[in-house]
């Protein structure tokens, strides 16, 4: 699943820096940059106040080994830094203060209550009571325990891990952060190349962390202290990257590919797009070697025609795995969704659901949803040289589908899409079509966009996007569903948003909800995290996360929009990150913990 806005800014770049000769940044900037990055440009590029939400460690990778490697080869070191200096803000290592780190560094707590990675293995996204120590009747007494701003206005990205009494959360600018679940005081930070927006996975004995990075990298580190074990490149195209979190189980890991190439391919006729294939991957979990690696497409791209300027088309790309795997250890399976084709020629394994075998990752079946779907966010607006002929309606996965037993042998596998609908597959009969279901109008930014959630009763609760730029208002709410049936039991819509007149708001939620027994968590891209009654969609709490918040770490925060990443519940404490600006949302960078009456 991608953003109107592409998946790195630092991709923008690309556009921006040609060879420099002065050694000053605001020059280097001024001189090669400016003409771009100025308002109305019909670049499009970022102004330069967005830019400079950025971290210098970030632009700096994307100068020196990321997607504008190749406009940074020509420059020496001194300008490089030069113009990531001038751009870029201090990055979460180095702005953190010393105030900010636990007193003593105490051993994970074994046995503590978690909530590891992105969900289990099926996806639910449920807490069982014991684990989640939070009862339906305790949670109108939620009030905020302690908050964690991440440095350099950098965006609260990913899903936060609970581990042994500890909280590991990644950021925008690549920082993992290691803290103490009760307090926020921090253990430990680490930094990967690129954002990483992945959850945290916690080896089953506790002393490994995995995620993965926008740079196509997957991490292995000591889960104790921070210092990396492993780290492999999943795929060495420029523009691949990991946003999917990652499934451990037994001793291989099972990642999912994506890739960002598309956005800003389409104005562009001296890029030669496109050629990223999606992937499914397996590693082994103590060394980093993979195992196997399976493509979504089954040829590398051909050429297909040439620009304006001469420059080779080039076909069929795209079929990100965009989210996290559904593991099926009774068929020995993997369920992904899959993304759109970038380019014309389609192909047969576009916005389907894929099933691969866990041990040799041959391809089970593909349940093929949207056929002919050839769509490239950059083309938006206008008809770009590298912009599909037929245009189709971006009507991807970008969401884990849920598998749920339904007794009497009987299994379905439910899983949302950017079209709207809502889909039940049967994973026993090839991915057959049990049921659909329309909830909500669809579009690029429309329908499910990154998850959902079920309980133990077999009822699924799906977020609604529907994200509408011009409309604040539009959009929003949250529906329960029967998934033995696709029956929808009841839909909630989104309250007015209180902040209509600030940039970005949006009563959408496309972020993915949690679940506890008689209770649904749901975060908005209006900053709003709310809890609603199971039994009706009632909405019996609600956190206005928009506002500043004083620290545990003494970094300046602010709450913003709720999207891509979801709440975890573990011992009684509701963690949510706040903040987001890939599509035009509001920014924030905090990490909030709630618990009853804050104690």
């Amino acid at each position: 699943m991608k953003s109107s806005v592409p998946l790195r800014i630092s991709a923008f770049l690309i556009l921006i820096c040609g060879a420099a000769q002065a050694q000053d940044g605001a020059a280097l900037f001024q001189a090669n940059c400016a003409t771009c990055h100025s308002a109305g440009s019909a670049a499009g590029a970022p102004l330069p106040e967005t830019l400079r939400q950025m971290t210098t460690k970030s632009i700096l990778a994307a100068l020196e080994s990321g997607k504008m490697r190749a406009i940074g080869e020509p420059l020496n070191a001194g300008q490089r830094g030069a113009i990531a200096k001038y751009l870029g803000l201090a990055s979460g290592a180095e702005a953190m203060p010393a105030s900010a780190r636990c007193s003593t560094r105490a051993a994970p707590a074994k046995g503590a209550p978690a909530w590891n990675g992105w969900a289990d293995a099926a996806n639910t996204r449920f807490q069982p009571a014991k684990a989640a120590g939070l009862t339906a009747a305790a949670v109108p007494k939620l009030k905020l325990k302690w908050a964690f701003g991440f440095p350099g206005l950098t965006t609260a990205f990913a899903s936060p891990t609970v581990y042994g009494g500890r909280v590991f959360v990644g950021s925008a600018d690549g920082t993992v952060y290691s803290l103490n679940a009760s307090t926020g005081c921090l253990y430990w930070t680490y930094e990967a190349e690129e954002g990483v927006r992945t959850a945290v996975v916690i080896s089953n004995n506790g002393q490994t962390a995995y995620f993965g990075d926008l740079h196509g990298n997957l991490h292995a580190v000591n889960a104790n202290t921070g210092a990396m074990i492993w780290k492999t490149r999943v795929d060495e195209y420029p523009f691949a990257v990991v946003t999917g979190t990652p499934k451990l189980e037994g001793n291989r890991l099972y990642v999912g590919v994506s890739g960002g190439e598309e956005p800003v391919s389409a104005g562009n006729p001296m890029f030669e797009c496109c050629k990223f294939r999606g992937s499914m991957v397996a590693l082994d979990a103590a060394t980093g070697k993979q195992i196997w690696k399976t493509h979504t497409i089954a040829d590398a791209a051909k050429i297909t025609g040439r620009t304006s300027v001469g420059t080779p088309t080039w076909g069929p790309a795209g079929v990100s795995i965009w989210s996290a795997p559904t593991i099926d250890l009774q068929k020995k399976a993997i369920y992904v969704g899959t993304g759109i084709n970038f380019t014309q020629p389609t192909t047969p394994n576009s916005d389907a659901v894929m099933a691969f075998d866990m041990d040799s990752g041959r391809i089970l079946w593909s349940q093929q949803l949207t056929p002919g779907d050839a769509f490239n966010f950059g083309c938006q607006g206008g008809n770009g040289p590298n912009c599909p002929k037929d245009a189709g309606k971006d009507a991807d996965f970008g969401n884990s589908g849920i598998l749920r037993s339904l007794g009497n042998g009987k299994r379905v596998l439910v899983i949302g899409q950017k079209s709207g609908m809502l889909h039940g597959l049967d994973p026993d009969q090839q991915g057959k079509i049990v049921w659909q279901t329309r909830i909500a109008a669809g579009g690029p930014q429309g329908g499910v966009i990154w998850g959902s959630a079920s309980d133990d009763k077999g009822i699924a609760y799906i977020g609604i996007s529907d994200w509408n730029p011009g409309k604040p208002d539009a959009g929003g709410g949250l529906a329960a569903v029967q998934m033995g049936t696709g029956e929808r039991l009841w839909t909630t819509p989104a309250p007015k948003p209180a902040c209509m007149t600030v940039p970005g708001c949006s009563a959408a939620q496309p972020a993915p909800p949690a679940v506890i027994p008689g209770v649904v968590f749901l975060g908005s891209m209006d900053g709003h995290m709310r809890a609603y009654d199971a039994k009706d969609g009632k909405i019996i709490w609600d956190f206005d996360t928009l506002r500043d918040f004083q620290t545990v770490n003494g970094v300046k925060a602010r709450g913003g929009s709720i999207n891509a990443g979801a709440p975890a519940v573990a011992g009684g404490i509701l963690y949510t990150n706040s903040g987001y600006a890939r599509i035009p949302s509001i920014p924030g960078n905090v990490l909030l913990a709630f618990s009853v009456d804050g104690k």
